[in-house]
């Protein structure tokens, strides 16, 4: 397939701007995907010594992004004070 690539690229030079953003779009998505699929830092693949991973969450953490009946004033902040 990328032998007949270069073949119309050669017949074509027009082209070859059209496979270059081609293989970067598929390229991007490629990495997008296993991004995707490695997942947040709270899910881990790793079923020998974390079987259950949400058990070591602290209470306080925050991993929704709107909990309805969480008061968000009295959980303690982590980081710089502004």
């Amino acid at each position: 397939m990328i032998k007949i690539m270069f073949q119309h690229a050669k017949k074509h030079p027009g082209l070859i701007p059209q496979f270059f953003f081609l293989t970067l779009g598929i390229t991007g998505a490629t990495l997008y995907l296993i991004r995707l699929a490695r997942g947040p830092h709270v899910t881990l693949w790793d079923k020998q010594r974390n079987p259950e991973p949400w058990n070591k969450l602290d209470p306080t953490y925050q991993y929704k992004f709107v909990a309805i009946n969480t008061d968000y004033k009295s959980l303690k902040k982590e980081g710089p004070d502004f």
